[in-house]
């Protein structure tokens, strides 16, 4: 699978925010985009997932655009910002709702997605009693949990330990072997490398 970002462009209020960007992500790579706060990573991620809209431009999937052919967005796991977890639900019951949206129940299946991210433990907890690091864990688990093809990960090692970030790192190497292709960002450069 190939992501394509073409002569994308897009302007907010008169505001150049992204200036004729043009890149190719291959299957089976990881891609880590660095640079300070404010610089836009963020905003690039959000065009390459349909999130915005290019003022000129164009994001494909195997030479199909995503902007103006169906698309299933369900191939591409998402990590931006803070997705909207319900408190009172347990980590395991947040995820098994998602998943149900495009899959048939599979509680198998959640729990290895629970174990892959360190929160096997932590299933059955409150996502109101998560801690901050454990917070990031189930967001990273929601990215990863439909076997998608392209991972997108904004700032995935934010509020993790040290172990959490070793863990996600040994997470992000395993996934080129299965021909997934991991797009991510931080604004530390030891992060990227």
């Amino acid at each position: 699978m190939i992501l394509e970002i073409e002569n994308y462009s897009k302007t907010i209020n008169k505001r150049i925010i992204l200036d004729n960007i043009n890149l190719t992500f291959r299957s089976g790579n990881v891609y880590g985009f660095y640079g300070r706060n404010g610089s836009g990573k963020t905003m690039l991620f959000r065009a390459l997932t349909t999130l915005i809209y290019p003022t000129k431009g164009d994001v494909k999937v195997d030479g199909k655009s995503i902007l103006k052919e169906e698309f299933d967005l369900s191939q591409i796991g998402i990590l931006i910002e803070n997705p909207g977890f319900y408190p009172h639900l347990t980590g395991f019951e947040n995820l098994e709702m998602l998943y149900r949206l495009n899959n048939e129940k599979n509680d198998q299946h959640i729990y290895d997605v629970l174990k892959s991210v360190g929160l096997d433990y932590a299933g059955d907890k409150k996502y109101k009693e998560y801690s901050l690091g454990m917070k990031q864990r189930l967001r990273i688990a929601q990215a990863i949990m439909e076997n998608q093809k392209i991972i997108i990960l904004d700032e995935p090692t934010n509020g993790l330990d040290p172990v959490g970030i070793e863990e996600l790192r040994e997470l992000i190497r395993s996934f080129p072997s299965k021909g997934i292709t991991v797009i991510l960002s931080s604004h530390i450069l030891s992060e990227v490398q």
